[in-house]
């Protein structure tokens, strides 16, 4: 199939909708358990890992049977039909679970529709490499993460406005938006011609039992690789992408506590901090990929990261220094975090747009599903780790611990990355970009 950045365009769309979801979700379900129904935080913050939970255990299988499925339609699309439009009926039910004031109600439609969720994201993710030759991936993963950082905006921007309105509304504006965005690339963008085969009936029963038999066992022999190779760079990688999630998720669930408790200014405007950095995320995700092809990835990722823990130290130097007079945008304090921030979102584009390419070429076109799902554990593992690590440092030391702990993370994961030999391109004298099995 000839490669088009067009069709990478429109399934991008796919990630649009995913993160559309995903940011009013995290936005507003924390309200709504404790407003509603009047649940601690704690309580509240492990029902917020109910989408971890299902991506830890769930997407390295649901990514392995996704490769092993044959249909007129191809080996993805059947998912994300399942999928997109029960997650988005659960999704546009979840205002009106509250309005019952059901606790038993409201939480089975949340964890039936991240149920849903899970079942078509691996195999989004993985219909990327699927129509995308090695050398052009990093490229791929730019434009599919500007795509999510388009939809995380929107849902910022757009949901308070309807929130405001009704508190459902975000609900109904993101479902139908999903929905179509999905629907999209399942009529537009096409499977490679192997994967569907017209005329050729399957057995779903057939299907899951083989795959729960062997999925796991394909999972072990994954994490075999990851482990018992003799060449390390698939465990180097994902051991870096494990610690540096750790460090990302920690800023992302304590920032805005650390603004207002540590800082002394409101959340909203720690909030908005974190904005300026996804939008800087956003804008730098393409030129992130073509870097990565440019300079190879390990280099860039391994730029990004210097980056970000620069950043990070001059965020902390900045915080131990001289408090915000106010809350304000204009405080000279408050604007001189988000200049940092939005240097440190280009820098942590160069990260995330060139990782999961590298770990998808380090397999066979045959197990892209399986390896896609390895990146997603190791990634959500990471997610359910940071929270409580993170907490207990604060709790005993401070929120002036947050930043420090943040930085530890990054750069164990830059001393990770280097021993990364494989998954990587480079641009040889007088040729294309090749992909190298083995950097020396």
């Amino acid at each position: 199939m000839e490669f088009k950045y067009s069709r990478i365009f429109i399934l991008g769309f796919g990630f649009f909708g995913i993160s559309i979801i995903w940011a009013l979700y995290n936005a507003y379900i924390p309200i709504f358990l404790q407003d509603t129904f009047h649940l601690s935080k704690t309580v509240t913050g492990f029902i917020m890992t109910i989408d971890n939970l299902f991506a830890v255990l769930l997407l390295p299988f649901l990514g392995a049977l996704s490769d092993m499925t044959r249909t007129r339609i191809g080996r993805r699309k059947p998912y994300i039909l399942l999928g997109a439009p029960s997650a988005a009926l659960l999704f546009a039910l979840i205002p009106v679970a509250r309005m019952y004031e059901n606790l038993a109600l409201f939480m089975g439609t949340i964890i039936f529709m991240n149920f849903f969720m899970a079942l078509f994201r691996s195999p989004v993710v993985a219909f990327m490499p699927d129509i995308t030759p090695s050398e052009k991936r990093s490229q791929a993963n730019g434009i599919i993460n500007f795509m999510g950082g388009l939809g995380a905006l929107l849902a910022y921007f757009g949901g308070k406005v309807l929130y405001d309105m009704n508190y459902a509304y975000p609900f109904y504006f993101g479902a139908a938006v999903m929905l179509l965005a999905n629907l999209l690339v399942v009529l537009v963008v096409p499977e490679p011609e192997e994967y569907r085969v017209p005329g050729k009936k399957i057995s779903i029963r057939k299907l899951l039992s083989e795959t729960s038999h062997k999925s796991f066992g394909e999972l072990k022999e994954n994490l075999k690789d990851v482990f018992a190779s003799h060449e390390r760079s698939l465990l180097a990688i994902l051991l870096a992408i494990f610690l540096w999630f750790i460090a990302f998720n920690s800023l992302e669930t304590f920032f805005t506590s650390y603004a207002k408790y540590y800082l002394g200014i409101e959340e909203s405007t720690g909030a908005f901090m974190l904005g300026v950095f996804s939008l800087s995320f956003m804008l730098f995700a393409i030129p992130a990929g073509f870097i990565g092809a440019r300079l190879g990835r390990r280099r860039t990722i391994t730029l990004g990261l210097v980056i970000v823990v620069a950043i990070l130290i001059g965020a902390y130097l900045v915080g131990e220094g001289t408090k915000p007079e106010s809350s304000s945008l204009s405080d000279p304090v408050v604007m001189t975090f988000m200049g940092l921030f939005f240097v440190g979102g280009m820098g942590w584009a160069m990260v995330n747009v060139n990782s999961l390419p590298m770990v998808v070429d380090m397999t066979t076109e045959e197990k892209l599903g399986g390896y896609t799902g390895l990146y997603y554990f190791f990634s959500q593992a990471a997610n359910l780790v940071a929270p409580p690590l993170a907490g207990a440092f604060l709790d005993v030391i401070g929120y002036r611990t947050l930043l420090p702990f943040a930085i530890v993370f990054f750069i164990l994961a830059a001393i990770a990355m280097q021993f990364v030999r494989r998954g990587d391109i480079v641009r040889r004298k007088g040729t294309a970009l090749d992909y190298v099995p083995d950097m020396d």
